[in-house]
């Protein structure tokens, strides 16, 4: 996939030559695209990596798991932190192209994200945090390289957009059902199920998006958009090993 030819019967970027089409009818310079997803990549492995760093030291350091857990102050400061990721968004969204501003709220937003998925796993066996790391890591991948090459091949999902839109729908009502009638672990295996699927489809539909669709200029909510979609795929598939552990 990588090593195919370009229109100029250039070798891929990798080898140093000239990179090979990411689609049929691409247009565009394929060394500027190829450029543009490394840059993506890079970005969200740096947010991967300080996520696993902040988790790391919320489930290890156990004052903060004791505070978050026994205190008054501790239950408002994590529902503030659940807010907080969405509140930056929004300014994230206006400021994306405005460099540095736009990196500085990207990691707010990470560490905001990051606490989130270290409460969690604060609760939960060093075994089931570490299979569900390990299921991520490959579906995430797999996912990655088909959609890469079904787009070279002709493919294009963006007729997935609706389809999870409303299924991303149900799975927010499902959750806020859960909240006030828990129905139990069949229940949160249901759910988790429902939501490993749906981000599932949400790696292919924003990787072909960042394939064919971002603007060089989107760098940072195509960033965003894929580590939101791997991030929700590993809680997903945390509260199903949670369910049947």
């Amino acid at each position: 996939m990588w090593s195919n030819y370009g229109k100029n019967g250039g070798s891929d970027l990798e080898y140093g030559g000239r990179a090979g089409l990411l689609y049929p009818t691409m247009e565009e310079s394929p060394e500027l695209r190829w450029s543009f997803i490394r840059k993506i990549y890079s970005i969200l492995t740096i947010q991967l990596i300080l996520t696993a760093i902040v988790a790391t030291i919320v489930v290890t350091v156990k004052p903060i798991t004791v505070f978050f857990n026994t205190t008054t102050s501790g239950h408002v400061l994590y529902i503030v932190l659940i807010i907080f990721p969405i509140i930056v968004l929004c300014p994230l969204f206006a400021y994306r192209n405005r460099h540095p501003v736009n990196y500085i709220l990207l990691a707010f937003f990470t560490v905001g994200i990051s606490f989130m998925v270290g409460i969690p796993c604060a609760f939960t066996s060093g075994k089931i945090i570490l299979e569900a790391v390990i299921l991520t890591a490959a579906v995430v991948v797999s996912l990655t390289l088909y959609t890469f090459w079904a787009v070279r091949r002709g493919t294009d999902f963006s007729f997935l957009e609706p389809f999870l839109f409303s299924a991303l729908i149900v799975l927010l009502l499902f959750g806020f059902i859960q909240v006030f009638f828990p129905l139990g672990k069949i229940s949160q295996m249901i759910y988790g199920g429902l939501g490993a699927i749906i981000f599932s489809g949400y790696i292919i539909y924003d990787t072909n998006n960042l394939i064919k669709r971002f603007s060089y200029d989107d760098y940072i909510w195509a960033a965003v958009s894929l580590y939101l979609d791997i991030i929700n795929l590993f809680l997903a598939l945390l509260n199903i090993l949670r369910a049947t552990d």
